[in-house]
């Protein structure tokens, strides 16, 4: 059974190129175009990891990050954020909210995989 590992990206193209290097390397992918529709998604199956955008429309990647580590049933989900934002407050944010790996845009496919394999093989 593959390891389910949930997109949240608000640009449709960006989170496609995410979700076809996952499951071109074997993972079941659950998208979603922001935080509050991954938070709905979340409450209808159980995922692995999330991999999330920062900068998104209706609630932003660290609202959601801190809502899901608040949260009994999701708290020890591992997430990476992947995002254009690479400077140090941005990033001291995310690890303080639970974030275990940045990732910053562009990226290579490689790297997503890599990090992936780290956390949850």
């Amino acid at each position: 059974m593959p390891k389910t590992i949930m997109v949240v990206e608000d640009v449709t193209s960006m989170r496609g190129l995410v979700a076809i290097t996952l499951n071109t390397a074997g993972y079941h992918v659950v998208e979603a175009c922001n935080g509050e529709d991954a938070l709905k998604r979340l409450a209808e199956q159980k995922v692995h990891m999330i991999i999330s955008d920062v900068n998104m429309p209706s609630m932003n990647g660290l609202e959601f990050l801190k809502i899901i580590k608040s949260n009994p049933d999701y708290k020890f989900i591992p997430v990476v954020m992947l995002t254009t934002q690479g400077d140090e407050t941005t990033k001291k944010k995310g690890q303080m909210a639970g974030a275990k790996a940045w990732i910053v845009k562009p990226f290579k496919p490689e790297s997503i995989l890599k990090v992936v394999q780290k956390i949850i093989g």
